[in-house]
């Protein structure tokens, strides 16, 4: 089990443009299934967080149904944020309160920080992290969301290519 913070970026550090948008991303070539493929990550993902603004866009651009079997838990203020039906759960407070919950509930498997960098950020801060997974799309946006909006130190633990992705695995040094 590990906490594992998956997300994809631009060359220049950003993990969403100016207006939240993914454009930039979701018109790249990837198989979900390849090297540090969604899909085959998803399979080992037990547990799972992320902010409002990664919930809201999901809701958005991928209506219908909750997309996640897994216990999900939306990191936020605003409980009015999360759609009727939608089996997510809102929390306020201390990531570190609510990490061990996602532990158990992930039975074993990891707990994802989904998407966002502040919730990533305010992972890592607590210690929490213990590897990032990015997969690196070929442009740059110039200003948005960043990845980690803190200082952190990582090892490179393993590199591949993904269709259009240079991706890599990340893990937390001492």
């Amino acid at each position: 089990m590990a906490c594992v913070y998956y997300t994809a970026s631009s060359l220049d550090g950003f993990v969403a443009d100016e207006s939240n948008g993914l454009d930039w991303l979701l018109t790249r070539d990837v198989d979900p299934r390849g090297a540090f493929g969604y899909e085959a990550f998803a399979d080992g993902v037990g547990a799972l967080a992320m902010g409002s603004t990664t919930y809201r866009w999901i809701v958005e651009n991928q209506p219908g149904d909750w997309p996640y079997g897994q216990p999900s838990w939306v990191l936020t203020h605003r409980p009015d944020v999360v759609v009727p039906g939608h089996p997510v759960t809102v929390f306020t407070g201390d990531v570190a309160e609510l990490y061990p919950e996602m532990v158990a509930a992930a039975a074993g498997l990891d707990v994802w920080v989904v998407g966002g960098g502040d919730v990533a950020g305010q992972f890592a801060a607590a210690g929490l992290i213990d590897e990032m997974i990015v997969s690196y799309a070929p442009c740059s946006l110039g200003s948005g969301a960043r990845v980690l909006p803190l200082h952190t130190e990582w090892a490179l633990q393993e590199v591949g290519r993904n269709g259009d992705f240079v991706c890599a695995r990340w893990v937390k040094t001492a």
